[in-house]
């Protein structure tokens, strides 16, 4: 009989170690490439103009530089709006969206997956048949209904909008389906819990590791959301519809430009890694029957 590997008092996969080392290699070459482009993103924003336009372009900066980041922040304090005003809005617009996409995505998911009513089978083909559509496809139908409901130009254009995302609920109710035992549900209501609470105290924390994804799709999706065809101020808009218009002004501001596009970048990363073994979690127990 072949003996068992252990690895801290723990059985592993009885493979050699040369097959451990060559899994490990491969996989932190691959962590490597991946990286590769946001180390460029951050390599640009360092490089003075004459590196930026160097040709032909270097991986990497010989005078690392800051004035890239002053240029940006003088540029956006110098515009008519505040840059505070566009951080805010992108702020309000990421976590108000986000936070409506998770509380409706939750309980719709929870009512498809958990509570048998008729119509429900119908209706998550509706979801499923909805994810196959470009947003383009329903622009005129959602002015008409946005300037009917006198939303056009105000913050409800962009986040209620948001808040009926169907990827949010096939994700919520395939992963409820999963990890959301029916034995669990009703021992709740036979003792006497009201739907709501067998909602949020026991099924939401049964699948933490789906609203965690959720939340990092939907916040990156609103964050780097631009300039919306139904916000016409100037002072409702985001932070990366302000990055565009500096972009605009020519290869004297490609510096601030390529600082801009770190500053965006950073946000999104940072809640991924945060939330990151949720998420590999989740994606791992997607799909799995009891």
């Amino acid at each position: 009989m072949a003996k068992l590997r252990t690895r801290k008092h723990a059985v592993v996969l009885n493979r050699s170690v040369g097959g451990d080392v060559g899994i490990n290699t491969f996989l932190i070459l691959m962590g490597a490439f991946m990286f590769l482009p946001m180390l460029y993103t951050l390599m640009q924003s360092l490089k003075p103009l004459d590196e930026l336009w160097a040709f032909p372009p270097r991986f990497y900066v010989t005078s690392p530089t800051l004035k890239n980041f002053g240029d940006l922040f003088r540029l956006m304090g110098t515009s008519w709006v505040p840059f505070s005003r566009y951080i805010f809005n992108t702020i309000l617009i990421a976590v108000g969206g986000t936070f409506g996409n998770l509380m409706l995505g939750s309980m719709a998911a929870y009512a498809l997956a958990k509570i048998k009513f008729p119509g429900r089978g119908w209706m998550f083909q509706m979801v499923v048949l909805s994810l196959m559509f470009n947003a383009t496809v329903a622009g005129i139908a959602n002015f008409i209904i946005m300037s009917a409901l006198g939303w056009v130009d105000t913050y409800l254009a962009i986040i209620i909008p948001a808040w009926g995302s169907t990827l949010g609920l096939y994700l919520m109710k395939q992963f409820m389906e999963s990890s959301v035992s029916d034995a669990v549900l009703e021992s709740a209501r036979l003792d006497g819990a009201s739907e709501f609470y067998t909602f949020w105290k026991i099924a939401m924390p049964m699948v933490k590791p789906a609203w965690l994804t959720l939340i990092v799709y939907s916040f990156q999706g609103l964050w780097n959301s631009g300039a919306s065809i139904y916000v016409y101020s100037e002072e409702l808009k985001t932070f990366n519809y302000a990055i565009g218009q500096i972009l605009a002004g020519g290869i004297v501001r490609a510096g601030a430009g390529a600082a801009s596009t770190v500053v965006m970048m950073a946000v999104p990363i940072a809640v991924f890694v945060i939330s990151q073994s949720n998420i590999i979690e989740t994606m791992a127990s997607s799909g799995m029957k009891d």
